[in-house]
């Protein structure tokens, strides 16, 4: 399949998807995190509140708040849950203004344990920016804490042995309905290939699992023109082949937000939150490329919506992958050649 993007690393300004709003009128929102070393939590969240202001709040030595800005309340913390604690902030990692009225010794003690943890573990754990969701067009906005960062020092992805890191995008889908999501699905998984090879994944994080490609055996059936299954159908074939958070594509919040029930069945994991979101893992954190932001990124995931949005050209797609992936090698001998090289 031809180049579908052109050269989406070197646009500044934001592309429309072809549905900027939702079934019921609203204008599309999307959520961003961002991964990066070299700053600690405070330092981060100092960033952050000079940039949106808003109201800074400590919530235990490594994980900060900063309420009340423009755009909502934003989440700065160490990317290990490990060295929160119990009591220091409410399920999922939101901010909480929830303060125990008093310290025991227990308490001190604790906390003194989870700080130490956590200074051990900035040494390979990233700190990590939770925005809330915004209209997709003020993403530009958001997008110049990039530069902050970049001028405070941060490290990304491609600056450490030990780093891979990763910046990702929450875009809310346009319609809850199973064929949408259904072509968006198809859509990623025909391009999947194209957007590493523009990302120029490091290396580091190929290796590693969380961003973990599809299985060659689901993508061949859910590319076929012929794949159109029930939303059911979908969410458990879904499941059955990818009972995992670490996939390029994180559809779980999506499928947990449809179908709880049925995801919670299958997959007992408190880290998943429904969402209607596509969870999309994939980009690096390049703070060193003073060309990259949340923009370069977003412009590349457009491509994804843009053929989503365009049926022939998604059928067509999808027959020109099953009849170049025919080969005479069994399909589990492919998977595991492709994750050794």
């Amino acid at each position: 399949m031809e180049n579908p993007a052109g050269s989406a690393s070197e646009a500044h300004d934001l592309i429309e998807p072809p549905h900027p709003r939702t079934s019921d009128g609203r204008e599309r929102l999307i959520g961003v995190e961002i991964e990066f070393a070299n700053l600690d939590s405070r330092q981060a969240a100092q960033l952050v509140r000079r940039r949106f202001k808003g109201q800074l709040e400590e919530q235990d030595p490594h994980r900060f708040a900063v309420l009340g800005t423009e755009f909502g309340d934003f989440t700065i913390e160490l990317d290990w849950r490990y060295v929160h604690g119990s009591k220091s902030s409410s399920e999922g990692g939101e901010p909480t203004r929830d303060r125990l009225p008093e310290k025991t010794v227990t308490d001190t003690l604790e906390r003194e344990f989870y700080t130490t943890l956590g200074d051990i573990g900035r040494l390979w754990v990233p700190v990590e920016i939770v925005a809330p969701p915004v209209p997709i067009s003020r993403l530009p906005e958001m997008d110049v804490i990039v530069q902050d960062l970049r001028t405070a020092g941060a490290q990304g992805t491609d600056e450490g042995l030990l780093f891979a890191f990763a910046t990702q995008l929450n875009p809310e889908v346009p319609s809850l309905e199973h064929d949408s999501i259904l072509t968006h699905l198809k859509a990623f998984l025909l391009l999947s290939d194209w957007l590493r090879k523009e990302i120029d994944l490091d290396v580091k994080r190929r290796l590693l699992p969380f961003i973990d490609p599809f299985p060659r055996s689901y993508v061949e059936k859910v590319v076929d023109p012929k794949y159109r299954p029930s939303r059911e159908q979908l969410i458990d074939d879904y499941l059955e082949a990818n009972p995992t958070r670490n996939r390029e594509l994180d559809l779980l919040p999506l499928f947990s937000e449809l179908d709880p029930d049925r995801v919670r069945a299958r997959i007992d994991d408190p880290l998943i939150k429904s969402r209607p979101t596509f969870h999309y893992r994939l980009p690096d954190t390049r703070l060193r490329d003073s060309g990259w932001g949340l923009v370069t990124e977003w412009n590349r995931w457009v491509r994804v919506e843009r053929l989503a949005a365009a049926e022939d050209r998604l059928r067509a797609a999808g027959e020109e992958y099953l009849a170049r992936s025919t080969g005479w090698l069994p399909q589990e001998w492919i998977d595991a050649i492709r994750r050794w090289f």
